[in-house]
């Protein structure tokens, strides 16, 4: 098993890709960037279910919970894609600075 401080380094590394897109003012990249950082989550999320196994069996309610996780972003993607291909279709930019000014 590897060590605890590449599992942490990993999501940490994750979740700082995912705040540098949430940064930008792209909406794709921003729904990419809330994606990358739940996947950092779920890392985590498996690494300390497995991490104190007793007699090589691993705790499955870690897992069914990242299970549950990934579905629900699956879903929360495809819904944020449809509404950002709808705001393309119809002000021809995915840039959300430009967005945010049309409210009224």
């Amino acid at each position: 098993m590897m060590d605890s401080t590449v599992w942490i380094g990993l999501a940490f590394a994750l979740f700082v890709i995912g705040l540098y897109c949430v940064s930008k003012p792209n909406m794709i990249r921003i729904l990419l960037g809330i994606e990358i950082i739940l996947n950092s989550g779920n890392l985590l999320f498996v690494y300390f279910a497995s991490a104190n196994n007793i007699n090589g069996f691993v705790d499955p309610i870690g897992q069914s919970i990242v299970i549950m996780s990934i579905v629900t972003g699956g879903c929360v993607v495809a819904v944020g894609l449809t509404l950002i291909v709808n705001a393309y279709k119809q002000y021809k930019t995915t840039d959300s600075r430009e967005l945010r000014r049309l409210r009224w």
